[in-house]
């Protein structure tokens, strides 16, 4: 029988959700504590993977168990054994044709960015104190990124999907007060790396280093080295994942 798993994890622990080789990760983790609860080899199956130090407030996956699973009890047991970093929310059981990767339709991430000293947020939100940073621009500049585009020019090289395209259906920066921001953005799929590539490129915006209408042209004929460089991973939040 196949079970839905909703949980969330602070990243600054793992080499991201999928096992790597002699480095941890959220997926190799949670593999491992399902084997010792439910005496046997268990593949965990996520939404997608997430890059060293990114955190995910709502991820989604699913792994299949020929026993039956008691959803309660292995999900506060597996809370028990599960390190500090990881928090189980929810296990339910789903159709056979559930599949937590290939069945989303849409995915969302967030960023967060504090613009003085806040020891209180710089564990998941990038200090950037440049001053004058154009918030309308930034955001003028988001909306080219609306629609269905290739958008290998944000994609970190050497990746291996078939193809680089996605939809993205929302991309706005908001402010929670004038010292902290946070962007925004949703989509059918994200490419390796893209949301800080592209979080790095609308900051070049805010700082006038390139226009809002450049993004357009940047999507259409550019390539990774045209775009802005990558923000670190701390403060970035796989916030949502839709069926």
């Amino acid at each position: 029988m196949r079970y839905k798993i909703t949980l969330s994890y602070n990243g600054a622990g793992f080499c991201g959700w999928q096992v790597q080789p002699d480095a941890p990760s959220v997926q190799g983790t949670l593999q491992d504590a399902l084997a010792i609860l439910l005496h046997s080899e268990i593949s965990v199956t996520g939404a997608g993977r997430t890059d060293t130090g990114v955190n995910a407030s709502h991820y989604v996956a699913h792994f299949d168990s020929d026993a039956p699973v008691e959803c309660a009890e292995i999900c506060y047991k597996l809370n028990a054994i599960l390190p500090s970093g990881i928090a189980v929310r929810s296990i339910e059981p789903v159709g056979d044709d559930f599949h937590a990767r290939f069945g989303a339709t849409k995915r969302e991430y967030t960023y967060f960015l504090h613009r003085c000293k806040d020891p209180f947020v710089e564990k998941f939100s990038w200090l950037y104190q440049f001053p004058d940073l154009d918030f309308d621009a930034m955001n003028l500049a988001a909306r080219q990124l609306l629609g269905t585009h290739d958008f290998s020019c944000f994609e970190k090289t050497g990746a291996d999907n078939k193809t680089s395209t996605c939809t993205v259906t929302d991309a706005c920066w908001y402010r929670k007060d004038d010292d902290h921001w946070y962007f925004r953005i949703a989509a059918d799929r994200f490419l390796r790396n893209m949301v800080r590539a592209i979080v790095g490129t609308l900051l070049e915006v805010g700082r006038g280093k390139r226009s809002p209408e450049s993004i357009a042209s940047l999507i259409e004929n550019g390539t990774r080295s045209d775009a802005g460089q990558s923000v670190p991973g701390h403060a970035l939040f796989l916030s949502n994942v839709e069926y």
